[in-house]
């Protein structure tokens, strides 16, 4: 039994977030067979969450001195999995549905063009996970063009048709890239309702937050890379995309105006580094990433 490849690995990226990764694991250690499925977390320049690996020495730590970002620690942790169906979960959310991993094997068996499943994400701070399951929302499940990556499972092999998650991209807007090329290697991706991560945010904090300057910045910036980089004739969707961020973001608040001006010149000088990665999508693709419907948030 313990040569036998795991069925599942799952797999996290964290970041300065120790507590919230402590309870995921616990969630997770009552979920797998150890025997069977593996654990995978990528400690992302964090000391601080070091400390916390003694607790589980069931898990397969890797770490990094430097932050990385999400989406470069993921390419590098993806590479160590073994599981034939991978499960991407963010250090602050864990699985909620009843029966979780033979539900999720029965929707992969439903059609072997199915290459990633996006879970339903119930956002909040509840009791228990009946009352985040009381949460969710019902409907039929649908293919679509998005995931989040809080909550997913790739098959093993549509992953690695791919580039995995783009270095390039160190978060917000590495989900789109990968399942952009997803769509492009023939595979599909399927919203399942009935498969749910209960993300434990604060959702009244966040509202008070307000304006998020970083999450702007960084999403401004990474659209036009994601552009850039698969589109055939990127040059219209930036005008368009600066145009409207300018509009509704840059004109409207000053913080918003330096960022939006930072971002602009930033892709200039870094335009030649972000071209070397450039691999232009079919049109076709193109055409149905747009036609299949959005992901629920």
């Amino acid at each position: 039994m313990k040569n036998k490849e795991p069925s599942f690995s799952f797999l996290i990226v964290t970041r300065n977030r120790p507590d919230e990764l402590r309870f995921t694991l616990h969630k997770l250690d009552q979920l797998i067979t150890h025997e069977h499925h593996e654990v995978l977390v990528f400690i992302d320049a964090c000391p601080v969450t070091h400390v916390i690996k003694k607790e589980f020495p069931w898990v397969k730590w890797h770490s990094s001195e430097i932050n990385l970002g999400a989406s470069p620690a993921r390419h590098l942790l993806y590479q160590q999995a073994v599981g034939k169906i991978w499960i991407g979960l963010d250090d602050d959310a864990h699985p909620i549905s009843i029966d979780f991993l033979n539900l999720l094997a029965s929707r992969f068996r439903e059609s072997g063009t199915i290459g990633l499943i996006a879970f339903q994400e119930v956002r909040g701070l509840y009791p228990t996970d009946q009352d985040a399951r009381n949460q969710s929302k019902t409907g039929v499940n649908y293919l679509t063009n998005d995931f989040v990556g809080c909550g997913f499972a790739v098959r093993k092999e549509a992953y690695q048709a791919t580039n995995g998650f783009p270095v390039w991209i160190d978060i917000y807007g590495e989900e789109p890239a990968v399942a952009l090329e997803l769509l492009d290697e023939g595979w599909d991706i399927l919203y399942a309702y009935d498969l749910q991560v209960n993300h434990r945010v604060d959702i009244v904090k966040r509202k008070q937050n307000g304006r998020n300057y970083f999450r702007f910045e960084r999403q401004l910036k990474n659209t036009i890379k994601f552009y850039l980089v698969y589109h055939k004739r990127p040059i219209p969707k930036v005008l368009k995309t600066l145009f409207h961020n300018f509009r509704k973001y840059a004109v409207t608040d000053f913080t918003y105006l330096k960022l939006y001006c930072k971002t602009v010149m930033g892709t200039l000088v870094t335009f030649p580094k972000i071209w070397k990665y450039r691999k232009p999508v079919k049109g076709s693709t193109i055409t149905k990433r747009n036609e299949l419907k959005g992901i629920k948030y």
